[in-house]
């Protein structure tokens, strides 16, 4: 009889992180500097395409020229925050829409860029 020795690797085990905060702030529009620069030379183009990429009509951004307070502006960043679980209020975004809309629009965009590519960790410990 031959002594036959098994050996068994743990598996390999994936956890996603997710969190409840917005992943950049309002003000980090340098972390992806292609962005801020469409944003910065052509806000419009700029907001139609992050509208596009939130998965809503492509013209629709247009609309906020037309209001004092802009509605859609606030109404995508209420809808991501619903969308990716973000703590907030409605008068939290309403506020940065009036005052920050630019730097509004490049952190949308960059929430939706970085929540499509999650980051996953993947473990060999059991």
């Amino acid at each position: 009889m031959s002594d036959k020795m098994v050996v068994t690797q743990p598996r390999p085990f994936i956890t996603t992180t997710v969190t409840n905060q917005w992943t950049s702030g309002i003000c980090d529009c340098l972390q992806d500097l292609p962005q801020c620069c469409l944003a910065f030379w052509c806000l419009p183009c700029f907001t139609c395409k992050t509208a596009h990429e939130a998965g809503e009509c492509l013209c629709l951004p247009l609309l906020d020229a037309f209001g004092l307070i802009p509605p859609m502006t606030t109404a995508l960043r209420v809808s991501v925050r619903q969308r990716y679980g973000i703590e907030g209020t409605i008068c939290n975004d309403c506020v940065y829409a009036c005052f920050c809309g630019p730097c509004t629009w490049c952190q949308i965009a960059r929430e939706i860029k970085t929540r499509a590519n999650p980051i996953t960790f993947v473990s060999t410990v059991a």
